[in-house]
């Protein structure tokens, strides 16, 4: 790789080469491929009868790596980043890395909250946090409802539609980008470059650059004349953000928010609409779809995996050898699923809002990140049932087709029939 990340003399080994192939890795499984994604919860639990806890992988390319599925590992990891670190200069790994690879985008390091470490990451996450703690509930819930609305309105009438492209998905970014005090005309486009970034098409570079951009001139504009959003309240936070610094972080606040989300979103509706267990709130009641919501995180969760955490330095983990270095995949989807957690064997974690779904520890989403989400996933699934009371699938179950990824969980469209309205 031609631009290696720099490495700072106590985030990682000295640069020679990449260390060899652990003797655990001889029998591991890859990670990628067309069929991967095909079974998730096959997959995993095949992975935890034939590894236990943290299974060794390989990622794209045949890139070692550690499957941390245990839920007890997985909270041990996130909860001690003094062991198992976000900055990503410490991976091993670099040089056998080409700028091409196809998982560049989850490691490549930014000077974002993402991967700052320590009182860094205290510093800008404790200002998202405040920042977002600061916005009227309230009002925050009729801005959801708002959204949904309007974006009800552009299909109610014609007696169909997919709620994956026409509404799950365009949901979040059209709150978010309200949130950041951006111009009513302005919000379609936004929206859809939003889209277009996040999507695995030669335009995605294009549509990213025009979100930077845009960001950019908001943060300016704000820093010359605050107003009543989000954008400003990081600038006037005490922390101190930089311009660069809020620019970077509103856009991980916009991808954060958008994927999971919007999956969110359409993984519960496809379920209410599946499964009879929550047919009761397609009969006009309300009171299952917070249920659905907690269901699909356990069951569905939008995020499956996450990369991840870099060892900082060697030890072991569920019987596994980890070397400095060592990248470890957060199983987060393998982890709700753990046989011991619904066992009992650790019963200090069996909540039924225990799921890993958010992440955990420092750099899970910093509160009330997971409490915003929940108020735009459950107004919009509530918004939609309200408005079109009678909606059904338009396809056989069977036929729904889930996204062929390991990263994350989501439809690619999800295609409903109802009585048109107004």
């Amino acid at each position: 790789m031609n631009d290696t990340p720099g490495l700072t003399e106590d985030a990682a080994p000295p640069s020679s080469g990449p260390p060899s192939p652990s003797s655990d890795h001889a029998e591991a499984v890859r990670f990628y491929g067309p069929d991967i994604a095909r079974d998730p919860a096959g997959l995993y639990e095949d992975l935890r009868r034939r590894f236990g806890p943290v299974a060794p992988i390989l990622l794209d390319g045949d890139v070692p790596a550690w499957f941390v599925l245990g839920y007890r590992e997985l909270h041990h990891v996130t909860s001690r980043p003094e062991w198992f670190a976000r900055d990503c200069r410490r991976w091993n790994q670099w040089d056998e890395i080409g700028e091409d690879w196809p998982l560049m985008p989850y490691v490549m390091w930014t000077p974002s909250v993402m991967f700052a470490e320590g009182a860094e990451h205290q510093r800008r996450a404790g200002a998202i946090g405040d920042a977002l703690d600061a916005i009227d509930r309230v009002d925050f819930r009729d801005l959801c409802q708002q959204v949904a609305d309007g974006l009800i309105d552009t299909f109610s009438a014609e007696g169909e539609a997919d709620l994956v492209g026409q509404y799950a998905h365009r949901i979040p970014a059209g709150v978010i980008a309200r949130l950041y005090g951006l111009p009513e005309r302005e919000v379609p486009a936004m929206v859809a470059d939003v889209l277009l970034s996040l999507d695995v098409t030669a335009d995605a570079g294009g549509a990213h650059q025009r979100v930077y951009g845009r960001l950019e001139d908001l943060v300016a504009d704000r820093r010359r004349a605050p107003r009543a959003d989000l954008p400003s309240r990081l600038l006037l936070h005490p922390a101190g953000l930089t311009d660069a610094e809020v620019v970077i972080d509103l856009l991980v606040i916009l991808a954060a928010a958008q994927a999971p989300t919007g999956n969110w979103i359409g993984n519960t509706l496809r379920l209410m609409l599946v499964d009879d267990q929550f047919s009761v709130v397609l009969q006009g009641g309300r009171s299952s779809s917070g249920e659905a919501l907690n269901e699909v995180l356990w069951k569905d969760t939008p995020t499956q995996n996450f990369i991840g955490r870099w060892a900082v330095q060697a030890c072991e983990l569920g019987g596994r050898h980890i070397r400095r270095g060592d990248l470890l995949v957060l199983g987060l989807s393998a982890a709700n699923a753990d046989p011991r957690l619904h066992a009992g064997v650790f019963d200090i974690y069996g909540s039924n809002r225990a799921q890993m779904s958010f992440g955990h520890g420092e750099h899970g989403c910093p509160f009330p990140a997971p409490e915003t989400a929940g108020i735009i996933a459950r107004t919009a699934v509530e918004s939609l049932l309200d408005r079109l009371p009678d909606v059904r699938l338009a396809v056989p179950p069977d036929r729904l087709r889930w996204r062929p990824s390991v990263w994350m969980r989501g439809l690619f469209d999800l295609p409903v029939r109802f009585t048109p309205g107004r």
